[in-house]
């Protein structure tokens, strides 16, 4: 690193360079692609041995004042020469520094991932045995209502579970680079929504849910992931939307694409919380309606979103005092070709 620095001191910089130094733009904005740099590899290593990023901060202010304590000594009279080599020294040094922590910090984040995948995965098996076990407990007529009552409350709790694990182990794929994979096939998007509606209303029978569809509806997508968008949608609608109001969902279609939009009444989205309601980790500020499972981890907009997206569709979202809350997904008849 203090070889690549001596370098960085010989070579001209201009006025521009020094700008964009200061502004915190390295050698890869400045110079185009380069090797991995020696503060790349110094983090990995650290990041291997232990330390912590505190520990690798400590070791650039550590070699910063060793460096200029040195230097002072070496120098009778300070010349502006000097000066003006101790300011980039300085620059050197904070952006070997910001190299160094960027590399521990991506490390970091794509260890985590990793992990969290490898954990979604490997608990889904265990999930899964427990999910069967309380199937085949509800079914058995020698059980009396009591028991069965408790197999029920593990099943849902069971069925909740598998949807944060799924929800984990998308938000996983897309932060590795990987997006949501999606098989589509031939199908109808009307078909699908009350697919979504009937599930919600079997677990939410006091709710009221209609649909409505004009036009054609079908075109090429992914069923399970397309049914979740909408199981998401329809989901977000009960746990925010007013008890007492329905829900109303109307599906249409044009000769490029097929539009569904998710309505209820309740109080309105916060301005302020708009651009950011399809954010990962980000949770409105109420807390629902007091349904059973109604607490998630802030994923479920952020994945209907990328699914969304992996179909090359559009989804936004409206809310009004006077016309509520709309979400609107808007899906081309055909998948893009990938």
């Amino acid at each position: 690193m203090l070889l690549t620095i001596v370098d960085d001191l010989r070579a001209p910089q201009t006025s521009e360079q020094q700008k964009d130094k200061s502004e915190g733009h390295g050698n890869d904005e400045m110079h185009g692609p380069r090797e991995e740099s020696g503060a790349e590899m110094h983090a990995t290593g650290r990041l291997q041995a232990g330390f912590s990023v505190s520990d690798l901060i400590s070791e650039f202010r550590a070699l910063r004042a060793s460096v200029l304590r040195l230097w002072g000594k070496c120098s009778a009279e300070v010349q502006q020469s000097d000066l003006d080599d101790i300011t980039r020294f300085n620059e050197a040094i904070d952006q070997t520094a910001a190299e160094s922590v960027t590399r521990y910090t991506a490390s970091i984040g794509q260890a985590q991932d990793v992990f969290i995948g490898m954990l979604g995965h490997d608990l889904r098996n265990p999930l899964g045995a427990i999910h069967m076990s309380a199937q085949l407990l509800m079914q058995d007529a020698a059980l009396g209502a009591r028991q069965v009552k408790a197999a029920s409350m593990i099943y849902n709790s069971g069925r909740q579970m598998g949807g944060l694990i799924g929800d984990l182990l998308d938000f996983t794929r897309t932060r590795l680079g990987k997006g949501i994979p999606v098989t589509c096939e031939q199908t109808d998007l009307a078909w699908l929504v009350r697919q979504a509606v009937d599930q919600a209303s079997a677990y939410h029978p006091e709710r009221s849910i209609t649909l409505d569809a004009t036009g054609d509806p079908a075109g090429q997508w992914d069923t399970a992931r397309i049914g979740q968008v909408f199981s998401n949608l329809i989901g977000n609608a009960i746990k925010h939307g007013d008890p007492a109001a329905p829900i109303r969902i109307h599906v249409s279609g044009d000769a490029a694409s097929v539009m569904a939009s998710v309505n209820n009444m309740g109080a309105p989205i916060p301005a302020e919380e708009l651009p950011h309601i399809f954010e990962p980790m980000h949770r409105a500020p109420s807390a629902g309606n007091g349904h059973p499972g109604s607490a998630g981890i802030g994923l479920g907009l952020y994945i209907t979103q990328e699914i969304v997206h992996a179909h090359g569709g559009t989804v936004s979202v409206s809310s009004t005092l006077d016309a509520a809350t709309t979400f609107t997904v808007v899906l081309p008849r055909r998948c893009p070709v990938r």
